[in-house]
């Protein structure tokens, strides 16, 4: 039987609770996770009910099966199983080890992430590329650009007459950015995040690369859609960036968004029902920590409702007769959290480190959990699409 394969796991630094990674009205939420079970040789689509975590594997063989049925929410409230797993066990497991543990909560779909959908870090982006990807100079960046363009383009509703009368302005002055043409244009900049199947999950170490002396967390707000273009529900994810590698060059992004563990998702999806649905997404507040191995401590905070885009807009920009995806996607819809505090020298702002412990938090989400490492040190992608497949034909779960 094929089954998934891991080095051996990093070295826990941290332990998990369910208090760490449940909603504050978990009891109520409709909440769909993917478990890694050995005795199966791979994962599981799962229900979290109560204190334990119920197989729905049967019912559905992947999230994205699921996320594509009728009623989601019936199937994960409803569905009758004999085969669970204690919430706290899964907890315990280190992720990538041989026990039964928590993995990312979705897998077939794309994952997609939207940038520049906030005003802040869409100065921030304009930040970087007018530094060329230097912390040093960052400062004397900043206040320049945040004095000339800040004010113009705070308020402006991203591809109205109005950012296009402040645009022509700011071309005139020179001030205008390839980031100011996605933060305030009529096109939304949409990139692929990471491949199907390569996030990691709550509990996992999230990469940078060795080479990034400059880089940061982006707590994010990302949202289950299925084939159709319909959100279903939603989930917490850090897209880790590099930002010295994408202020060098625009072009180099796939090189500062996509390495080894740089995209966490989780824990959970909940799905939308009576009591969660977009109107909740578009109002969640989300905060997020980082806590160093050497105590320094980072906290940051980020709102949806300050986002420019509407998020069912975003999903239009990534799907639709221009473009489809028949598995569904998640998709990440930006931050408004850009750190500029100073970690150890004046004037470069904030970058990771080696341990780092990071925390995303939301009452309505929960809280995803990651240890900071390096690209080149995490635990290798190594089981991919072909690997699932047949894994869940050994099963007797493909129909």
């Amino acid at each position: 039987m094929v089954g998934m394969t891991f080095p051996a796991p990093l070295a826990p630094q941290f332990s998990m609770t369910a208090a760490d990674v449940l909603p504050g009205d978990g009891s109520d939420a409709t909440l769909v996770a993917r478990v890694y079970d050995p005795a199966a040789g791979g994962p599981c689509v799962a229900a979290v009910r109560g204190d334990r975590v119920a197989d729905l594997t049967p019912v559905a063989p992947t999230v994205a099966d699921l996320i594509e049925r009728d009623d989601p929410t019936a199937i994960v409230r409803g569905c009758r199983t004999d085969r669970t797993w204690p919430l706290a066990d899964l907890l315990a497991a280190a992720p990538g080890g041989d026990r039964p543990h928590l993995l990312a909560p979705c897998d077939l779909q794309v994952i997609k992430a939207c940038g520049v959908t906030f005003a802040r870090s869409l100065l921030e982006r304009l930040i970087e590329e007018r530094a060329e990807g230097d912390p040093a100079r960052a400062e004397a960046v900043r206040a320049r650009v945040q004095d000339v363009v800040g004010a113009a383009v705070g308020d402006l509703e991203p591809g109205s007459a109005e950012a296009e009368r402040v645009k022509d302005l700011l071309v005139a002055e020179g001030l205008w950015s390839q980031y100011l043409e996605v933060g305030i244009g009529p096109d939304a900049e949409v990139f692929t995040k990471t491949p199907v199947l390569a996030a990691v999950g709550p509990g996992a170490h999230i990469g940078i690369l060795r080479q990034s002396s400059w880089n940061n967390p982006e707590p994010e707000v990302a949202l289950a859609v299925d084939s159709q273009g319909r959100a279903v529900g939603a989930t917490l994810a850090n897209d880790v960036n590099l930002r010295d590698v994408e202020g060098r060059s625009a072009l180099l992004l796939p090189r500062a968004k996509d390495n080894n563990a740089s995209c966490a998702v989780g824990p959970f999806i909940r799905l939308f029902d009576g009591g969660f649905g977009m109107d909740d997404v578009r109002n969640l507040e989300i905060t997020l920590t980082v806590t160093g191995a050497d105590g320094y401590v980072l906290e940051g905070h980020s709102s949806m409702a300050e986002i420019s885009r509407d998020p069912e807009e975003l999903i239009g920009h990534a799907m639709g007769r221009h473009h489809q995806y028949p598995d569904g996607m998640i998709l990440l819809t930006g931050t408004l959290f850009a750190p500029t505090e100073d970690r150890d020298v004046p004037g470069e702002g904030f970058t990771h480190k080696p341990g780092d412990l990071v925390r995303i938090t939301s009452p309505r989400l929960g809280g995803l959990v990651n240890v900071v490492t390096y690209s080149e040190d995490a635990p290798p992608w190594t089981y991919g699409i072909r690997d699932l497949m047949s894994n869940l034909a050994t099963r007797g779960l493909l129909r």
